[in-house]
């Protein structure tokens, strides 16, 4: 009996290529923040179709999840360090702000594990208003990922003075 290899999945695929936007990504952000946001939002906009990949190949994996969920981590704490480079009289804010965002994640995912949840992203509607909101709502995330992205010192007039 002859299995398929998850690992050459679409989405999976997908979500590579986001890894390797993100990593060439990090290579520009102190110097390029053009080619940063270029690279930074390409990933993101990838993002948004891993998951309908999956669900339109039925390609659905537990790797995937894992993935996107890591690439997602490691792409907005890479983000945070550099901001805490730029803005250091904030670099405890950017600090705590990262081990939320992991931690949070990681309570998040190992709650839907013990739930039996098929996935970290399954939201009862009745439950907690802030995850569904935060899971249901697009301009929320692109919001703040322009927001995080334009924290920059090249975007900084179009913000709240940091200084």
């Amino acid at each position: 009996m002859s299995e398929e290899n998850i690992f050459l999945f679409i989405p999976n695929l997908i979500g590579y290529a986001r890894v390797v936007l993100a990593v060439v990504a990090c290579f520009f952000m102190a110097t390029d923040p053009w080619t940063t946001v270029g690279l930074y939002l390409l990933s993101e906009f990838l993002d948004a179709f891993d998951g309908q990949a999956a669900r339109y190949f039925q390609q659905s994996t537990k790797f995937g999840a894992v993935l996107d969920m890591v690439t997602d981590r490691c792409s907005t704490l890479c983000l945070l360090i550099v901001l805490g480079h730029f803005y250091p009289a904030y670099l405890v804010s950017f600090q705590l702000l990262a081990v939320l965002d992991i931690a949070s994640h990681w309570l998040h995912m190992y709650s839907a594990l013990i739930r039996g949840d098929n996935s970290h992203k399954t939201i009862d509607l009745a439950g907690n208003p802030v995850l569904r909101y935060y899971y249901t709502n697009r301009f929320l995330f692109l919001g703040t990922l322009s927001r995080g992205a334009c924290g920059q010192r090249w975007c900084t007039p179009l913000l709240p003075s940091l200084a």
